[in-house]
């Protein structure tokens, strides 16, 4: 399946909705919930919505790289980022509220900036990658949809709206394909009818299958991922992390 083009103005409009999404179930938090555990590893509640505002305003960086065409990194370094997301962990609710509306506004502001052309500079991830910054309103989008489930708000992988989760099984399979050190396997969406190899080698080993949201759980290192077949019959392949 061939990943979708990117849309900032479309996919501008769903982190909108999708930001309200976040706001909304985090508002609903009781007061005492943010020392409470998320569901990442080694993170609270608190660490994860100081990591959403956080992260908006790494992305404004990249879309001023974009429209300026000065190269301004997401972050300063690695622990300055792990600095303010821990500085940010304690903090009240409203306080941790009223942060995410300021950045979100920010990065809102910073995309309607972006003149036509800028779209196509080309900018990089944390993690080295190089993308387009017409992809950046995207991985804001992926930001807010899964880490509201990390949130464990009563919000899972099986309440992702339908065409978010194809878009991004779509976009992690296709990061797997070619991958070394990746298990050689055939992803089957028995939902869509879609389907990718993963890993580097010629034939996969195995063929997983299954609906659309469990196979993004799997993939993405989420649970639950019910339902999920695996032929020959076997555990499921263990991926890397995000």
């Amino acid at each position: 399946m061939t990943v979708q083009r990117p849309d900032p103005a479309r996919d501008a409009v769903a982190v909108r909705e999708a930001t309200e999404h976040f706001l909304a179930a985090a508002t609903e938090l009781p007061a005492d919930a943010l020392a409470g555990p998320s569901l990442l590893p080694g993170w609270s509640r608190g660490h994860l919505l100081a990591h959403v505002a956080r992260n908006a305003d790494a992305l404004v960086n990249l879309l001023t790289w974009a429209r300026t065409g000065v190269e301004t990194p997401m972050y300063a370094d690695a622990a300055t980022r792990d600095r303010d997301i821990e500085q940010g962990a304690g903090r009240p609710l409203d306080v941790q509220l009223d942060d995410l509306r300021a950045s979100a506004a920010r990065l809102e502001e910073a995309a309607a900036q972006v003149p036509p052309a800028g779209w196509a500079a080309q900018v990089t991830m944390r993690s080295g990658k190089v993308i387009a910054a017409a992809e950046v309103p995207w991985r804001r989008l992926v930001e807010l949809r899964l880490h509201l489930v990390d949130l464990g708000a009563g919000y899972g992988t099986a309440d992702l709206p339908a065409g978010f989760a194809a878009r991004e099984l779509a976009v992690l399979a296709d990061g797997l394909t070619g991958h070394e050190g990746v298990a050689a396997v055939r992803i089957l969406d028995t939902e869509a009818g879609t389907d990718w190899t993963i890993g580097a080698a010629a034939e996969p080993d195995l063929t997983v299958s299954g609906a659309t949201r469990p196979l993004l759980a799997w993939l993405s290192g989420r649970a639950p991922y019910d339902g999920l077949t695996v032929t020959p019959d076997g555990p499921l392949p263990v991926l890397p992390p995000l």
